[in-house]
């Protein structure tokens, strides 16, 4: 199906349909993961490749993700990209669970039947409660693509795309109960280039994350993670909330790299948006249209007329908008 394309644009280990090892099921550790999205397949993808290999000494239990939602403007209840995912590498069905919250108890009790040594979340989409947190006695690690203790939250991608962050990272890390502050095992650093956009560098940091993971499962596994992992310095802690739609509007009176960062962090959802408004030339009746920002680049203010700092220029193919103190922003791609 073409969901699966999708995901396998983005899969960093390659192999083959086998989800289980072959080997006896009571030689190996069982491991539960939770995840949602498609840059979760990444890290699902590792780790049944990994479970799979001779010498491996765990197994994926079960998987936890995000109940079916409807797609397609709400036309189809279709499962996460997760569940597509394994239920394509031949998963058995029963194994997948999808509790709208992580604490409700027929969840819990099918989670204590499993007996998970260990659990994993990557980008899984709920709040983990302490009586799941009790369960597993290797702990819950988690891939966050941030270099902890910077942004922490729902949004670590995106917020620092705003800020015109030049580095970030991918962290995995002890999941505690207060949001992303559990103590890290290990970090990977990655330079950020100035025109990224959010789902092209999270689809890389989860990429980054997965090979981490299976890099420190060993250490996790004989418990030697929990003496290495390095407590978070709670002073230098940055919050990276929820992104609102109404965040999506453009004000032009903002400089055009502030605006630049805005479109490549909003990038997938919940995009970016501008109105201008369209006089005749008397400058009497006006219609205001409303654009979708898709693709900008930060112009030499050489582009701007100096006696006119409100009207946008059509050049070369592109729009280009003047911005606050003297900028300009130039967007190629825009639809009403």
């Amino acid at each position: 199906m073409n969901s699966s394309l999708i995901l396998r644009r983005y899969l960093c280990f390659s192999g083959g349909a086998t989800t289980a090892s072959s080997a006896s099921p009571s030689k190996k550790k069982p491991l539960v993961f939770l995840g949602s999205p498609q840059v979760s397949a990444t890290v699902l993808d590792a780790l049944f490749n990994e479970s799979a290999a001779p010498n491996s000494i765990f197994e994926v239990a079960a998987i936890v993700t995000q109940p079916p939602s409807r797609r397609e403007r709400g036309k189809k209840l279709m499962p996460s990209l997760v569940a597509q995912y394994a239920l394509e590498r031949g998963f058995p069905s029963d194994l997948i669970f999808t509790p709208q919250r992580a604490g409700e108890d027929t969840f819990i009790s099918s989670l204590k039947e499993l007996q998970p040594e260990l659990c994993v979340t990557a980008a899984y989409g709920n709040i983990l409660p302490s009586k799941f947190l009790n369960i597993p006695p290797l702990g819950t690690v988690n891939i966050h693509p941030s270099l902890l203790p910077l942004y922490r939250g729902a949004a670590p991608v995106q917020r620092a795309l705003q800020d015109g962050a030049k580095e970030t990272g991918v962290s995995l890390a002890f999941t505690v109960r207060p949001l992303d502050s559990g103590p890290v095992i290990a970090c990977e650093k990655l330079a950020i280039d100035d025109d990224i956009k959010a789902p092209d560098l999270l689809a890389l940091l989860f990429c980054e994350g997965s090979k981490l993971l299976i890099r420190e499962l060993p250490s996790i596994f004989d418990g030697s993670a929990k003496i290495k992992a390095q407590p978070q310095d709670d002073s230098k802690a940055t919050l990276a909330p929820k992104i609102n739609p109404e965040e999506a509007w453009l004000s032009f009176d903002e400089e055009a790299y502030v605006l630049h960062n805005k479109v490549r962090a909003f990038a997938g959802w919940p995009g970016t948006r501008a109105k201008v408004a369209v006089v005749d030339s008397n400058n009497v009746d006006q219609n205001v249209l409303e654009l979708k920002i898709i693709t900008t680049r930060v112009c030499c203010n050489s582009l701007l007329n100096e006696n006119d700092n409100e009207n946008i220029s059509f050049i070369k193919g592109a729009l280009v908008f003047p911005c606050g103190g003297w900028s300009a922003l130039e967007n190629a791609f825009t639809s009403t």
